[in-house]
C-alpha cells in the first residue's frame, strides 16, 4: 500500500470543494492545495479558501502546497499559524527555492515535504521528512539512493547522485515538449507504459525532441548503473 495525496485546488472554491469531497470518498490519505492564483488575495481570504476546501473533506488530512514562483502567492509564518487552527492541517509541501523556508515551517511544528527535485538532499538536510517530486517517476532509484546516503550521513555520495539527477532534469528541460511529455515518453521506452501525452496547453513532443529523450534515458540508465 502506498500513501495517496490528492491535489484538489482549482481557481474557485466550489470546484475545489467538490474535488476534495470526491477524493475523501475514494479513501485518500490526504488532500493538498495551492493557494488561489492570479488575484493576489489577502491572507484571510487564502485561509478561508483552504479551510473551505478542508471542510469538504472533514475526515482527511490537509497539506498546504507552497510554490510561490508559480502560484504568485507565498506561504508566510502568519498564514501558516492561522491555518494551524485547523486540526486537519498536518504538513507543508515546500516548493519555494530557498531551502531556509523549510526551517520556518519546521519551527511551526508541521511536517515538511521537499518540493524542488534539484535540491532534494538540501531539503532533507534542512529537516524535510521526505520529498514530493515531479521527476521521481523516471528515476526513483536515484532519489531512494540519495535518501539512503543522507540517512547514513554519507553527504558526498548523496551529492554525487543529486548532481546526476540535476543534469538529467536539465537535459529533459531542453526539449520543445514540456518536462512531463519527455518523462512520459521515457517511461514508455523504458517500461512499455502507454501513458499518453500531456494535456494542452502543455506542449507535446516533436520529432526534433527524439534525440533529447534518448539522451536523457541513457543518462538515467547510466546513473542507475553507478549505484
Amino acid at each position: 500500500r502506498v500513501t495517496i495525496i490528492a491535489h484538489v485546488a482549482c481557481n474557485n472554491t466550489a470546484d475545489s470543494r467538490e474535488l476534495a469531497a470526491h477524493a475523501e470518498s475514494l479513501g485518500v490519505d490526504a488532500i493538498a492545495a495551492i493557494p488561489p492564483i492570479y488575484f493576489h488575495l489577502p491572507e484571510h481570504a487564502i485561509a478561508k479558501y483552504w479551510n473551505d476546501i478542508s471542510d469538504a473533506a472533514p475526515n482527511t488530512d490537509f497539506i498546504i502546497y507552497n510554490i510561490p514562483q508559480l502560484a504568485g502567492v507565498a506561504l508566510t509564518p502568519s498564514l501558516l499559524k492561522e491555518m494551524q487552527k485547523n486540526p486537519r492541517v498536518v504538513a507543508v509541501k515546500n516548493s519555494s527555492m530557498p531551502v531556509q523556508d523549510i526551517q520556518m515551517w519546521k519551527d511551526a511544528g508541521v511536517l515538511v515535504f521537499n518540493g524542488p527535485d534539484e535540491q532534494y538532499i538540501s531539503g532533507l538536510a534542512m529537516g524535510a521528512c521526505a520529498g514530493i517530486g515531479g521527476t521521481y517517476a523516471v528515476m526513483p532509484e536515484l532519489y531512494l539512493a540519495m535518501n539512503d546516503h543522507i540517512n547514513k550521513g554519507e553527504i558526498k555520495e548523496a551529492q554525487a547522485i543529486q548532481y546526476d539527477a540535476d543534469r538529467i532534469i536539465y537535459k529533459m528541460c531542453e526539449a520543445h515538449g514540456n518536462l512531463y511529455a519527455v518523462q512520459k515518453e521515457i517511461l514508455r521506452r523504458m517500461y512499455g507504459l502507454e501513458l499518453g501525452g500531456v494535456r494542452e496547453p502543455m506542449p507535446s513532443l516533436i520529432p526534433e525532441d527524439e534525440a533529447i529523450v534518448a539522451e536523457a534515458q541513457a543518462m538515467i540508465e547510466a546513473a542507475i548503473a553507478k549505484l
